[in-house]
């Protein structure tokens, strides 16, 4: 069976690849060609905040010659992404037209929850693996060239996900003025990358038992998996804690140059897999797993299972919506949100939202950010009683939501804001991602959180169940209980005018016996 062709570009902080891939449809993802080329755009980025000029010039030489290979592919379809190195580039915009201009091929920066939610996609693809895994405590530790990222799974849940600027380049370029051996130099990274674990471990592991770790990244590919690792892995890729030690001690008593020698590499190269197998030791120390997994996937392969999920040529058993709800509720404990309230104002505007489609014309990734917004919509009151909208909306930004672009988080954001405060609209706020069409997509959010959150005004749930029916220029929400409603509707009119000026309905609440 002839299968949809497709390619991901990577343009990632010390190396660039290109990956083309056979999709058959409900089947499989099959990878038919992989190239990569080195080129530390990192090594300018984190150091300089910009890349050079020289850069630029090689970096869309390598990808012209990408272009070539998909043509001759015949590939139409393609994604490519730029992650942390292009992120921190302070001329990022022009390289990004540079590229486009000298190549054709359009490069998006997506943001590091993005791109690590597509890793968690590329290991649902082809086994079954990675769900009875994460049954049991599981982290996922993914080291780039730029930053850490830690996920804890339990009972087939997204525990907590967090990040952690301790990419292997990154802690080199961090150290590349330190003097010292290599024993040195080791021993720097060791304090350097306990320092920030310590921390994860304190907020997130308490007495939590972890019993597996899922080892990913592309660094960890080239030495655990080359015949020349002496590393015994099963046939699903897995490994005891004791046999990654033993490879780790060998690493360590071993030089640069020796690791070159040895694995037939640049020398630049294994420089950078002392502090990417240091994270993973340290980990390893810190939570006593019993087993690792390393699986053979690369950013490239969760790029294709991104795509093909999305365009439902294959289905994904692990459902990833729920982990993005998951790592919201997981904000909202840290800020001790209200359960109660919140669950009761998620139902709520989940009805509300289904009750008007013909009304709103939005689909389920909105209905997603909407339900984000409930769940987060209290937590500014940890900060400030007095100023909790705009605490709100200064945690969601400063806080990473898996699976979400900046974009989606800002537009969370502002929906928790006008939740409280008088609406205005402020696109030339520093760093926004919004675009114009955002603006009424907020409104329609905002509208719907305000309805939603005056049917609990007294936190008492009193609306357990609710029948939300349009009727002529009425919004009828009718409450399926005997509940005195008094204070909801008396508090309701301000909720119900911002409400019919976005939407062009009037919500009404109404009890069971019509009153």
């Amino acid at each position: 069976m002839a299968g949809k062709l497709f390619a991901a570009i990577d343009v990632g902080s010390y190396e660039i690849e290109l990956a083309i891939y056979e999709i058959i449809r409900g089947r499989e993802i099959r990878r038919i060609d992989h190239v990569r080329h080195v080129l530390a755009l990192g090594r300018e980025s984190y150091h300089n905040g910009r890349i050079s000029m020289e850069m630029i010039g090689d970096l869309c030489d390598t990808i012209s010659g990408f272009a070539e290979i998909m043509r001759s592919y015949g590939v139409t379809e393609y994604v490519a992404y730029a992650t942390s190195a292009m992120r921190e580039a302070s001329n990022r915009q022009i390289v990004l037209d540079q590229i486009l201009v000298r190549t054709g091929i359009s490069v998006s920066v997506i943001n590091n929850s993005e791109q690590r939610f597509m890793y968690y996609k590329a290991l649902a693809v082809d086994t079954d693996q990675f769900e009875k895994m994460i049954q049991e405590g599981t982290l996922i530790v993914d080291v780039g060239f730029g930053s850490v990222q830690i996920s804890l799974y339990d009972k087939g849940h997204l525990i907590t996900t967090q990040n952690v600027r301790l990419g292997a380049l990154r802690i080199r370029e961090m150290l590349s003025d330190s003097e010292g051996n290599t024993f040195n130099i080791n021993r720097l990274i060791e304090e350097l990358v306990d320092n920030d674990l310590s921390t994860f471990r304190m907020l997130y592991l308490k007495d939590r038992k972890i019993r597996h770790m899922i080892a990913i990244g592309n660094n960890i590919l080239y030495f655990l998996k080359s015949p020349e690792s002496g590393v015994p892995f099963d046939e699903s890729g897995r490994i005891t804690q004791e046999e990654f030690k033993g490879f780790h001690s060998r690493m360590l008593s071993r030089s640069p140059r020796e690791l070159a020698e040895r694995f037939n590499m640049p020398e630049d190269f294994t420089t950078l897999m002392f502090p990417g197998a240091m994270v993973y030791a340290r980990v390893l120390e810190m939570t006593s797993a019993e087993e690792v997994w390393v699986p053979a996937i690369r950013f490239v392969d969760g790029m294709a299972a991104d795509y093909a999920s999305n365009q439902k040529l294959i289905s994904l058993t692990h459902d990833f919506t729920a982990d993005i709800l998951w790592a919201a509720q997981a904000i909202s404990k840290r800020y001790m949100n209200q359960t109660k309230h919140t669950e009761a104002l998620e139902r709520h505007a989940c009805a509300i939202f289904d009750g008007i489609k013909k009304y709103h014309g939005l689909g389920r990734r909105e209905k997603l950010l909407l339900r984000i917004a409930t769940i987060l919509h209290d937590c500014g009151k940890y900060i400030s009683m007095s100023s909790s909208a705009l605490s709100a909306y200064q945690i969601i930004m400063a806080t990473e939501i898996i699976g979400l672009s900046h974009r989606e988080r800002e537009i969370v954001a502002n929906v928790v804001k006008f939740n409280t405060l008088e609406y205005h609209f402020g696109l030339s706020e520093p760093g926004s991602k919004l675009r114009k069409e955002d603006e009424t997509l907020i409104l329609k959010l905002t509208a719907i959180l305000r309805v939603a959150n005056a049917m609990d005004r007294s936190h008492k749930q009193k609306f357990e169940t609710i029948t939300v029916r349009p009727k002529g220029r009425e919004l009828q929400i009718i409450n399926h209980s005997d509940e005195d409603i008094s204070l909801e509707k008396a508090l309701f009119r301000q909720k119900a005018d911002f409400f019919e000026e976005v939407y062009g309905i009037r919500p009404v609440l109404k009890s069971k016996k019509g009153d």
